[in-house]
């Protein structure tokens, strides 16, 4: 049977063999919404948990200055529906405010900031006029500190968010795989933190708790939790997609609570069962922007492990049309020569963002075969501990070595669907 899979912004087609049992792991489906735009109207009109609307707590207390967070272009979020409708409500409510007063702050974490063509090709100008736009830069951006979370994260995030009256994040709700699920009040706490208050959270994704799928208990998620109540997040407008980036889903209000509703619907749509693992796992990381860069394509990886028996194959399809994605990954992963010194060095040193992402393919890498489909240049993923391959000429090798008849999965969406034994009704 040949199988068609999401590669960058097209598809590739691969042919499986004869010999195998193919089983296609599908993310589920919910009907798309009409309109996003009024979904925006609506969810403002009535929030998650919560009697008082966006105007009803805009009137209150009326804001002099307004920070809306927005994610990069790493997420497919509707920004360019979501942010007019949010902005025309928003002027609604407080008459007073002129766009000069409303920053757009593009939160990209520790991504490096866009550039001004990227800039405008995410938000072009129409569909926030005369606000200002401020790409945050985790390194450089001016930053406003508010106070240290129990678990012991500084939280400083960029300025312009945290000097403004009312803060508003925009945020995407996804199945990540040490944070449980983006959304709620990562879009600040994370997008628009300094480097030193992303490493700190992140450094507790050693804990046996923080896995995808997860929230109450969950270390990292509840940090930036904290983190959001320190910073004083007023709003959350998240939404859930489906594999096609249709958005199935819109909520607002506290950003708890709205993460909370939405990692329902995120948990129906992307957790998918199965009854055992399988031998060899095919997977796409679910095309652009999943598989923008390298260092965004290992989350596809990690979760398409899930899936696979122990020193099973894995065979990652990204294209990584931007490259590796992050220099201190690169330049650190380059130093060793196999997968376990990785781990060995980093468990060593002091947790450092960038190098984690060496130790987080690694950790797949010493338990599994693993082969790349890339743009990228095959002596650059050797380099990177990662060997390339083109993809039906290493799967029918894998199952020709294979003693028996292979089982194989195919995982169109491996960025997003994560899997657990349904007999058992525990996450892998």
């Amino acid at each position: 049977m040949n199988v068609e899979l999401k590669y960058g912004s097209q598809t590739t087609t691969i042919a499986m063999p004869d010999k195998a049992q193919v089983q296609i792991l599908r993310p589920g489906s919910r009907p798309p919404l009409e309109d996003v735009s009024r979904a925006v109207t609506a969810a403002l009109a009535r929030p998650v948990n919560q009697a008082a609307s966006f105007a009803a707590t805009l009137t209150h207390a009326a804001p002099k200055t307004v920070a809306i967070a927005i994610p990069d272009e790493t997420r497919p979020a509707p920004v360019k529906q979501v942010l007019p409708a949010l902005l025309k409500e928003l002027y609604a409510a407080v008459p007073g405010l002129s766009p000069q007063d409303v920053t757009i702050v593009i939160g990209g974490g520790l991504h490096p900031p866009m550039g001004r063509d990227a800039a405008d090709r995410l938000l072009p100008s129409e569909l926030a006029p005369g606000c200002p736009v401020i790409a945050h830069d985790a390194l450089r951006s001016p930053m406003t500190a508010f106070g240290t979370t129990s678990r012991g994260t500084s939280v400083k995030i960029n300025a312009h968010v945290g000097e403004a009256d009312f803060k508003i994040t925009i945020g995407q709700i996804d199945p990540h795989q040490f944070v449980g699920f983006t959304g709620g009040s990562k879009g600040i706490a994370i997008g628009c933190a300094a480097a030193a208050s992303i490493e700190h959270n992140h450094s507790l994704m050693f804990a046996e708790a923080a896995k995808v799928g997860k929230l109450k208990g969950n270390p990292v998620r509840e940090d930036l939790n904290e983190a959001g109540d320190l910073i004083g997040i007023d709003w959350a407008v998240n939404v859930v997609l489906d594999a096609h980036k249709n958005t199935v889903h819109l909520a607002a209000g506290q950003p708890g609570a709205v993460l909370n509703r939405g990692a329902e619907v995120c948990r129906e749509l992307y957790g998918v069962g199965i009854d055992t693992r399988f031998d060899i796992v095919v997977a796409s990381c679910g095309g652009y922007p999943k598989d923008i860069c390298l260092y965004q394509s290992q989350k596809g990886l990690n979760l398409a492990s899930r899936a696979v028996k122990p020193g099973g194959q894995i065979l990652l399809l990204a294209a990584c049309p931007q490259g590796i994605g992050d220099d201190i990954y690169f330049d650190y992963v380059c130093q060793f020569a196999a997968p376990e010194e990785v781990l060995a060095d980093f468990k060593a040193m002091k947790f450092k963002m960038g190098a984690h992402k060496a130790y987080l393919f690694g950790r797949t890498l010493v338990d599994y075969d693993v082969a790349i489909s890339s743009e990228l240049d095959p002596g650059i993923l050797k380099q990177c501990l990662l060997r390339a391959a083109e993809p039906a000429k290493i799967v029918a090798e894998w199952v020709t070595r294979f003693s028996g008849r292979p089982k194989i999965a195919v995982v169109p969406d491996a960025n997003t669907t994560y899997f657990y034994l349904s007999k058992r009704e525990n996450d892998l």
